[in-house]
């Protein structure tokens, strides 16, 4: 006869979720969480790693809770895409680190940029490069130099902290939050009051998987709160009162989803508890058996908005939100703020873009002097591996834009320079099957020189794996990483081609045509091809993506 304990055994996993009663670890990475809170390893690591180095961590350490603290092992040189998914991760480990400084809301003074210049400098081979989430992103970091490198970041008011890991992750926010003339609501408020009570908060650093926020009032979307895990898009009530609409479930990856609204109006002192209760909805209800499955979009695809909304008010928020009108459509055909542009109170500010986020120690020096001498003390970046200068006076402009251009900071960049996006890619991610950043950037090199006079819109992201950082399925050529074939049979780096995604007006996920693959020497002569084919066909006014769903499948190809 069975006794309830063997019985209580026998219970169906189900999905994991906590607030079912399932807190029993069902994977590796659960069990690590439950062993130790990810928060803990930073006084291991002042006390014991950076004091006997690299040989003394722990492995549940060295590849789980080290990404509390934004530390993730580079690639070891000289391992080839192929054997990405073959070798075991500490054949794959390099004994360097990325470490990723969090910038919420894209928000730094120099003082602050000129601190992660020097660290870039000191300690990571002077790497420094802007991601599509607003961090710097630094290499070569030894675990020695950590403790030194947290100790400068604190002392102007940066951190690593959450920056990775199954945490909340960095805030997206609108780089011109506060000085837009037409943003619906500054979130400055709202982004920092979120972040000082949630990050490093103990009660929610054991999330199931990583989460996404974003929270702006930017009448371009630039924060892309589409593929976001939950975002806060500012809009105007019918009553001139303005607040938030709220979307939840966003994600790409290898299973890409849309964010759904739920149709609530979220007033902006309320944005602190609802964010609340979305995290904590995903901490409870969130699936921890399978890591695929663990973000929350799938929660949200499965249960539906209306009861995700109802558990929100009901169980976690203990009062209903009422109902909330959609956001206004974006403002513009580019989600970004790249160009010269006038502040609210008078001032201009001043877009630039560095090729794909890459820069290094030496030009962030360069960039908070080119700043400072036209009288600003603001820089952002942005979510599309771009930053802004703000408060330069009018009669300052011309020379600010003259000396970026001078030192290859284009304001006023081709299509390609300014909407092509890339990944780490294989130089440093353990994840990644080929490189990025120096394709991308002579891919732009070559369209410059081949298509000079092409100016519509155009976004190409570039990434190394399936996992989307560059967020390849909403672009209008997204290119996925691979090995492919060349014409002399050979395994080759190459990339899977995606056409005509998009987010806005009409989000979709980009098309795939079967077969559709080029290798990387081949690239510029294949988006050459497509963009040229586009060129001649398009309907006035008709955008590439509008252009790919009609497009004859040999004209892609």
């Amino acid at each position: 006869m069975s006794t309830p304990a063997s019985r209580h055994h026998k219970r169906p996993r189900g999905e994991g979720q906590w607030a079912l009663g399932y807190r029993e670890p069902l994977n590796k990475n659960e069990e690590s969480k439950k062993n130790d809170d990810g928060l803990n390893v930073r006084q291991r690591i002042i006390d014991i790693y950076a004091k006997h180095g690299f040989d003394s961590i722990d492995p549940a350490d060295l590849r789980g809770r080290m990404r509390w603290y934004g530390l993730y092992t580079q690639r070891r040189p000289g391992i080839d895409g192929g054997k990405t998914a073959i070798l075991e991760p500490e054949e794959l480990d390099d004994r360097y680190f990325m470490l990723r400084v969090r910038i919420d809301g894209g928000q730094l003074d120099l003082r602050q940029l000129r601190v992660i210049a020097d660290i870039s400098n000191e300690y990571g081979r002077g790497t420094a490069d802007i991601t599509d989430r607003q961090n710097v992103q630094l290499h070569w970091v030894e675990i020695e130099s950590v403790p030194d490198i947290w100790e400068r970041l604190e002392a102007v008011g940066l951190s690593t902290t959450e920056a990775c890991g199954d945490t909340p992750r960095v805030i997206l926010g609108c780089p011109l939050a506060g000085i837009d003339t037409d943003e619906v609501l500054d979130a400055t408020e709202q982004i920092h009051a979120v972040h000082e009570r949630f990050i490093g908060d103990p009660a929610y650093s054991n999330l199931p998987r990583k989460f996404k926020t974003a929270i702006s009032g930017c009448p371009a979307h630039c924060t892309v709160h589409e593929i976001n895990d939950v975002a806060f898009v500012g809009v105007e009530g019918p009553d001139g009162e303005k607040g938030f609409d709220l979307w939840v479930g966003g994600g790409l990856s290898t299973n890409p989803m849309f964010a759904k609204r739920l149709g609530v109006f979220v007033r902006p002192e309320q944005v602190g508890d609802v964010y609340g209760g979305v995290i904590g909805i995903f901490r409870d209800y969130g699936y921890r058996r399978l890591r695929h499955r663990a973000r929350i979009k799938f929660l949200v695809n499965d249960w539906g908005v209306e009861r995700f909304r109802e558990v929100l008010e009901t169980e976690y928020l203990k009062e209903p939100l009422p109902d909330g009108p959609a956001p206004e459509q974006p403002r513009g055909s580019r989600r970004d703020h790249v160009g010269v542009h006038r502040q609210k109170d008078g001032d201009f500010y001043v877009g630039f873009a560095p090729r794909v986020g890459r820069l290094d120690g030496d030009r962030l020096h360069l960039i908070a002097d080119i700043a400072e001498r036209h009288g600003s003390g603001r820089v952002r970046t942005t979510v599309e591996q771009k930053m802004v200068i703000l408060d330069v006076a009018p009669e300052r402009v011309d020379s600010l834009v003259a000396e970026l251009e001078a030192n290859d900071l284009q304001v006023n960049p081709s299509t390609f320079r300014r909407q092509t996006m890339a990944c780490t890619g294989i130089e440093f991610c353990k994840l990644a099957i080929v490189e990025t950043k120096a394709s991308a950037s002579n891919l732009i090199d070559e369209l410059e020189r081949r298509l000079p006079g092409f100016a519509e819109p155009l976004t190409i992201n570039v990434n190394g794996c399936p996992n989307s950082c560059a967020r390849i399925q909403v672009a209008d050529i997204g290119l996925k990483g691979q090995l492919v074939v060349d014409e002399h049979g050979e395994q080759v780096e190459g990339y899977q081609i995606h056409l005509g995604g998009s987010l806005g007006v009409t989000p979709g996920f980009g098309r795939k045509v079967r077969g559709l693959k080029t290798t990387a020497a081949a690239l510029p002569d294949y988006v050459e091809r497509v963009v040229t084919h586009y060129d001649a066909q398009k309907k006035d006014g008709e955008s590439f993506a509008d252009w790919v769903q009609r497009a004859d499948e040999a004209d892609l190809r």
